[in-house]
């Protein structure tokens, strides 16, 4: 079926509309979690990791390059979390509408991106009360965001389809989300580890989400010196050009998997 039929642009703006409102259904102060969530998060890793640990002491604005790394995070967390799970909990939808498949991947997706764009509005303000300056070069952050989206959902469409065959998939990619999250220069800079191990380093940059919060955080706060980017501690185009191949690469393979096996969810859930 045609993903760009108006059935299939209707259900997904159903499906977007009803998620959002469902998510804070029954709160008392209801949609401003999606920006008090962040908000939070942020102020107990700076606290811990900042003020006291002193992670970052010496990179400017390191605060705001904290709060980038947490909600750029959040949204791959958020995204590929609630997706694997999607076709699994819309069986019910699978069974009674003929629809195209993926539009239950792009709902999540979208709902995720939401509470993106509103983060970053927060970030962005934080970033103009700490002082950073802005140029022209902030409009890099777009292909970032395309880049972010790309990877996200394209391991989305691999983890919901490998969801319907292996449940246990649930706590391993919790495991895997958390090593990731420690594994990716979110809470301490880059430098922390390139002063004493290089090449560990430079692998770490090698993960497409290390390399979109390096890039985002170069673009924000211009710490080039002390928060280096993925070219400036490589100096091998091929190996370079290696994160941002892979969310291209990941998205294609992984609507391939996912349109392979659609046709089967219904009956194997």
């Amino acid at each position: 079926m045609n993903f760009f039929s108006r059935r299939n642009q209707i259900l997904l703006k159903e499906l977007v509309k009803t998620d959002f409102k469902l998510r804070y259904q029954g709160s008392v102060i209801g949609y401003l979690w999606s920006v008090l969530k962040p908000i939070l998060l942020f102020v107990i890793m700076y606290l811990v990791f900042v003020r006291f640990m002193r992670f970052g002491a010496s990179v400017p604005h390191f605060a705001v390059a904290l709060l980038l790394g947490i909600t750029i995070w959040n949204f791959f967390g958020e995204a590929t979390g609630v997706g694997m799970l999607s076709i699994v909990s819309r069986v019910d939808l699978l069974r009674k509408v003929n629809f195209s498949k993926p539009v239950v991947i792009f709902s999540v997706i979208l709902n995720a991106l939401i509470n993106l764009v509103i983060s970053l509005v927060v970030v962005f303000g934080f970033a103009i009360i700490n002082g950073v300056p802005f140029s022209w070069n902030i409009i890099f952050v777009i292909p970032l965001l395309i880049e972010l989206i790309l990877f996200t959902t394209g391991l989305t469409f691999i983890l919901s389809t490998l969801f319907v065959y292996f449940r246990d998939l649930g706590p391993i990619w919790e495991v895997v989300m958390q090593a990731g999250f420690y594994g990716t220069p979110i809470i301490y800079p880059i430098t922390q580890i390139s002063t004493n191990h290089l090449f560990i380093a430079k692998l770490l940059m090698l993960n497409p989400m290390a390399q979109i919060i390096q890039d985002l955080r170069y673009i924000l706060t211009f710490s080039n010196n002390t928060n280096p980017t993925l070219w400036q501690l490589w100096d091998n185009p091929w190996v370079i050009i290696i994160p941002y191949l892979l969310p291209i690469l990941i998205f294609i393979l992984g609507y391939w998997v996912f349109t392979n096996h659609a046709h089967k969810f219904a009956e194997i859930i």
